[in-house]
């Protein structure tokens, strides 16, 4: 039986910047902190009633666990952010915050927050709360942040302060026109610079329903999730992309040797979330092999950038990168696997898993594969020829993209 031990958001944030709903990325929420274990309250996104919860506090893991059973019950019942979060308060030391586009933010429980709305008349307010329920009513541009220290963090001390200076710039930028997608990277940045509460956690794009998935989240218990303050990857300006740490072997991109720059985390947070004609959100599914959702959707983004949304020009990219070996692990695609929703920016990618460990699809050969997977288990010569000609293609792969 394994355990893990208490985790807490000390960062929620929500924001709202078009509370019509229309804006595909004008209401956007997430989580983050300095404890472990954050996959355990990140956000929780009902796609059906658009609304997020996200969760923390300094209660136990069980308790909150309960909570926030109870506030999804409510959720389902098409209750509001203040009636969702209201059942927190019946929970010592818990803390819920949900948001909806059109029926605003809520807090509440045991909480330090600042609320921020900023009128027709680009005037910003930003007002403190603690305890109980607060709320941003609905038809409100604004935003919402609690923030304290966890234990242990070499920053304590500083949350008061960054919680209310990290307010202020969410009203600048909601009073600029910045969508909600790019405050809420830019409060994650800034806290995690800052306060020093700065493992992800997560995003969540409430009105397009794209979210940042475990992109950030600790991949084992009881461990840390990735310090957003931190280079995430390096991309080139033809698109591709690769994640650290394999980042740190490459200076230049191995497809046409243009220069990379490196992404942060928080940058690398919006780009998730936002959605655009030439940005989509991607989506893999058939296979958790590590490093294919982020090569697959370096290729998906650059295809995108040069053809739009067509389906069959992406499943052709894509097998082009199946076969240069940038994507590896699964068989080629057809147009029918992918599900491209050009009106909220976005593509999935159904793929099937290569059988037998095999890294690419099968050879194009005048004789069925199937005889030299046979060849290969007996140990035939050429089977052990062809292992071995693999094996060092790839090294020597390898060793030129690093030298570079």
């Amino acid at each position: 039986m394994m355990f893990s031990s208490v985790a807490s958001a000390t960062m929620n944030v929500a924001v709202i910047t078009d509370p019509t709903g229309k804006d595909p990325n004008g209401c956007a929420a997430g989580s983050q902190s300095f404890a472990i274990n954050m996959f355990q309250s990140t956000f929780i996104f009902s796609q059906e009633h658009k609304m997020a919860l996200l969760s923390g506090g300094e209660g136990t893991s069980n308790v909150r666990v309960v909570a926030v059973i109870n506030a999804l019950t409510l959720i389902q019942s098409n209750k509001t952010p203040a009636e969702v979060v209201s059942v927190a308060q019946n929970y010592e030391g818990i803390r819920l915050m949900a948001v909806n586009p059109t029926q605003g933010i809520a807090v509440g429980g045991d909480f330090k927050v600042y609320m921020v709305t900023v009128d027709n008349n680009n005037t910003i307010r930003v007002q403190a709360a603690s305890g109980g329920v607060a709320t941003i009513p609905a038809g409100t541009r604004g935003a919402m942040i609690h923030l304290r220290n966890s234990e242990g963090n070499p920053k304590s001390g500083t949350a008061d302060t960054v919680r209310l200076q990290t307010a202020i710039n969410m009203g600048k930028m909601i009073r600029d026109g910045y969508p909600a997608t790019t405050i809420v990277s830019e409060a994650f940045g800034e806290v995690a610079r800052d306060s020093g509460e700065d493992h992800g956690g997560g995003a969540v794009n409430l009105i397009s329903g794209v979210t940042t998935g475990d992109m950030f989240t600790p991949q084992k218990l009881n461990d840390i999730g990735y310090p957003m303050e931190k280079p995430y990857s390096k991309v080139s300006s033809s698109g591709w992309s690769v994640g650290y740490p394999e980042a740190e072997n490459y200076q230049v991109s191995p497809v046409d040797g243009s220069p990379l720059t490196d992404v942060y985390a928080y940058e690398a947070l919006k780009n998730a979330i936002t959605v655009s004609n030439d940005n989509p959100s991607v989506s893999v599914y058939g296979s958790d092999k590590k490093g294919l959702s982020e090569a697959t959707s370096s290729v998906v983004v650059s295809s995108v950038q040069r053809n739009g949304y067509d389906p069959v020009k992406i499943a052709k990219d894509i097998n082009s990168a199946i076969d240069g070996s940038i994507i590896v692990g699964v068989e080629h695609v057809d147009a029918s696997d992918l599900n491209v929703k050009e009106n909220i920016k976005a593509v999935g990618v159904y793929y099937t898993a290569a059988p037998n460990g095999r890294t690419s699809p099968s050879w194009s050969l005048p004789i069925d594969a199937q005889v030299f997977d046979v060849l290969a288990n007996i140990q035939s010569l050429i089977g052990i020829l062809l292992i071995l000609l693999a094996l060092f293609r790839t090294s020597l792969t390898k060793s030129f993209f690093r030298r570079r």
